[in-house]
């Protein structure tokens, strides 16, 4: 059996310790990117069909509201299958204290069962918030791992955490 991160990362304006800040990567992509040179797991990344805004004012609100209409947005690609992955990496931004709701359409795509799932986020003092329960609720016969949150303004130098998360 293989591996597979599945994230969600937007680059452009992004909040970084307390400044607005243009990315050319998104801080969850880098966190990725290590689990994969790590792991050499395969990458996807989750992308909505519909992609919030570039200006960071602009997506958070757009985010939000997809959020409290717990909507399900629609997704540009699926991977064809995930039956032959036995370990899935989910990585994505605190949005509001769980995950954007394009990743809970992805999560909600597919059956997990018997399949260990170990989320990861990059925030900006929040933590996990509530995604792993949240992931629990969505995929109940799954096995989902402790979590591991990496403030966005620390994931160029996240890579010893990375190790003892994943226990390499």
């Amino acid at each position: 059996m293989s591996e597979l991160i599945a994230y969600f990362s937007r680059g452009h304006q992004n909040y970084v310790n307390g400044l607005i800040k243009n990315l050319d990567i998104g801080n969850t992509e880098v966190v990725a990117g290590i689990i994969q040179k790590l792991t050499g797991a395969e990458m996807f990344k989750i992308e909505p069909l519909k992609e919030y805004s570039k200006d960071y004012n602009e997506c958070i609100a757009q985010a939000q509201a997809d959020q409290r209409r717990n909507a399900r947005p629609e997704l540009k690609k699926y991977p064809e299958s995930l039956d032959i992955y036995d370990t899935v990496y989910i990585g994505f931004p605190n949005y509001w204290s769980t995950m954007p709701m394009a990743v809970f359409t992805f999560l909600e795509h597919f059956d997990f069962t018997g399949k260990a799932i170990f989320p990861f986020c990059t925030h900006e003092g929040s933590g996990m918030g509530n995604s792993e329960k949240d992931i629990k609720r969505l995929c109940p016969k799954a096995k989902v791992k402790i979590g591991l949150a990496i403030r966005g303004g620390d994931v160029a130098g996240s890579e010893t955490d990375i190790k003892k998360w994943l226990c390499l």
